[in-house]
């Protein structure tokens, strides 16, 4: 795992790769290579995990020199892949090594063949053609920016911010505060975007004009197993392939630990990992001083680490640590963000890393498996969305139940004729007219209409990008997978852990077995009641039932209480920002803070405010330096 960097007709140079130094503290490099009429340059730091060695630093290339790769991620599969190879004698056993020679062999089409996490940059000289490419679930980030026949690319946006001197997009900053995250292939930023998951992104370099080719290597379907099926076997390959992705991503050539929650799935996957490990395994949880909503899970997780009879590290979080961290947690993340799980997930990184340099992770499973209470509606808006009777009914009622999250995000995808728009409005956390009468009156038209644009903009890609079955029980967990799970919670994990150089896998996500659970049929996965029911079927063959049945917590943090006994800081604080003013009300902020001290839970808007106030201070303050 480490962090690249690099351009096209545009220099990247080493305070380029200090900006994300962090992502690789044990080696960098930069090397300038000519590709016709055009310079390229490819930036590497490494976080050394497999092969040690110097035969494993980066960038790399063949001994032919006409092929050059910057990578950050893992493949777990590499050793499989080397398999295929022939001709090729290796300096190292680094899975880098392996996808270098890989593509050269069978192309850049062939990263469909890769099962692991990743974003690279690859430069094929006899084609004269640079890809970049993240992986199928956009577990690693990966950011671009094309202007002026010149092309960047890097792990963080905090490059090409340098490089481009980008401007702030109003419309996406609001369109993120009504997803809670920003979509790919957008950003806050006008000219820097991301690359989607799945994605293969070619700059052609044959001509004086870079050409830009853009596609899907894989176009992911659901095909069904059927119900035939026989349950028990289901269960053992569901076990199989569980045990068999774990056993993969404990491949690494240094120590490697597990981030234990108190719920069910980190338990299984530090179950599995004991098992399967050669050496013993560490585990880490965040717990907090004032805990008045029970969100606490260092006790369940202590009950589960004693039970594995696993090392296990914690520590604690006081309400002092977060309005002392959010601004650079923020600065971190480079993205807005209402998923109040990124203050611990801080802390809990900066204590994993003070350890080891990999952990193994239970995200993932609820997305596929129907780990949310949310999927538990899903049949039941099937089922009126399929009569359509009741779409007039539900439109009208939205304005009854203005102000009611829930039911306004229920109501929106029952009355939505537009799949895509439906599942939008079922995972808004806003309403467009919420959102509006947050905005400075002064300035409301303008950015309404870019908003609008914006959000037509999301709609497309999302119709492009997958099928459009209309089965809201099978299309929404799949939609979430690639869209929320990718842009929002592997993407500031990925910024977190990485900030203190450690890598972070998710199992859960391997391809094989994501495609199996993708196969399965909805029944055995979730139904009105209980969600990630296969999963837990196999726990329980691992863990007791006392791990396998508790109530599911989320690694979840007491924002809630902090920002209702700190409303008057937080007045002051948004009160603090002369650009954020000029984007939204001061008035209609201080309503929103004294409605949520007054009872009303809005803890996500206020963190998704707070998160854009800072990206919009941290912007402007870089301008003025």
């Amino acid at each position: 795992m480490c962090g690249i960097a690099g351009s096209i007709n545009c220099i990247t140079d080493k305070s380029d790769l200090n900006l994300i130094s962090h992502r690789g503290p044990d080696y960098q490099q930069l090397v300038y290579v000519g590709a016709g009429p055009h310079s390229v340059y490819l930036g590497h730091t490494r976080l050394s995990i497999l092969d040690l060695s110097e035969a494993g630093n980066q960038p790399m290339f063949t001994p032919c020199g006409y092929y050059g790769i910057v990578f950050n991620g893992e493949i777990y599969n590499h050793e499989e892949l080397r398999k295929r190879l022939t001709g090729v004698r290796f300096k190292g056993h680094s899975d880098t090594e392996t996808i270098l020679h890989y593509i050269s062999q069978y192309g850049i089409g062939s990263v469909k063949d890769f099962n692991g996490i990743f974003g690279f940059a690859y430069l094929d000289l006899k084609e004269q053609t640079l890809h970049i490419v993240r992986d199928r679930f956009g577990v690693k980030p990966l950011y671009y920016c094309f202007e002026n026949n010149q092309f960047s690319f890097s792990s963080e946006m905090r490059v090409l911010k340098k490089q481009f001197k980008p401007t702030l997009h109003t419309g996406v900053l609001l369109q993120a505060l009504k997803m809670r995250y920003t979509p790919s292939p957008l950003t806050i930023f006008s000219e820097i975007h991301k690359a989607e998951p799945g994605q293969i992104i070619s700059c052609s370099l044959a001509a004086g004009e870079i050409k830009i080719n853009k596609h899907y290597f894989i176009r992911q379907g659901i095909t069904k197993r059927g119900k035939k099926d026989n349950k028990s076997v289901l269960l053992n390959t569901y076990g199989d392939l569980f045990e068999r992705a774990v056993r993969r991503q404990l491949m690494a050539d240094v120590e490697v630990g597990v981030l234990l929650s108190g719920g069910v799935d980190s338990a299984l996957v530090a179950a599995v990992a004991k098992n399967q490990s050669p050496s013993p395994i560490k585990a880490f949880t965040i717990g907090f001083d004032e805990d008045p909503g029970k969100v606490d899970e260092i006790d369940y997780a202590r009950q589960t680490a004693s039970f594995l009879g696993i090392e296990h590290y914690c520590s604690r979080v006081g309400v002092t640590d977060l309005f002392g961290s959010y601004k650079k947690i923020v600065k971190i993340v480079e993205e807005p963000i209402g998923t109040t799980s990124i203050i611990p997930m801080y802390y809990l990184s900066e204590l994993a890393a003070s350890h080891v340099k990999v952990v193994l992770s239970g995200q993932g499973a609820d997305e596929p498996l129907g780990g949310y209470k949310k999927y538990r509606y899903l049949n039941l808006i099937h089922r009126f969305r399929k009569t359509r009777v009741l779409a007039p009914v539900a439109k009208a009622a939205g304005t009854f139940y203005k102000g009611n999250e829930k039911y306004q995000r229920l109501l929106s995808a029952v009355s939505s004729k537009d799949i895509v728009r439906a599942y939008a409005g079922y995972n808004s956390i806003m309403s467009d007219t919420e959102i509006f009468s947050l905005l400075h009156p002064g300035k409301r038209d303008v950015i309404e209409k870019e908003y609008k644009q914006v959000g037509r903009q999301i709609n497309s890609i999302w119709k492009n990008r997958f099928p459009m079955a209309e089965n809201v029980e099978e299309i929404f967990p799949f939609y979430d997978l690639r869209t929320s799970l990718a842009d929002d919670l592997l993407m500031y994990t990925d910024k977190i852990t990485m900030n203190f150089g450690l890598e972070c896998r998710v199992p859960v996500l391997d391809n094989d077995l994501v495609e199996f659970i993708e196969s399965l049929e909805t029944f055995y996965k979730y139904n009105s009641r209980v969600g990630k029911i296969i999963h837990k079927d196999f726990a329980r063959e691992y863990l007791p039932a006392e791990i396998t049945e508790r109530q599911k917590l989320g690694f979840q943090s007491p924002v809630n209480f902090w920002f209702r006994r700190n409303t008057q800081q937080l007045e002051e604080i948004f009160s603090s920002g002369e650009q954020f003013s000029k984007l939204f009300s001061r008035t209609a902020i201080s309503r929103l803070l004294k409605q949520h001290a007054a009872g009303s839970n809005l803890e996500k808007q206020i963190f998704l405010l707070l998160s854009i106030f800072y990206l919009m201070e941290d912007h402007y303050e870089s301008i003025k330096r």
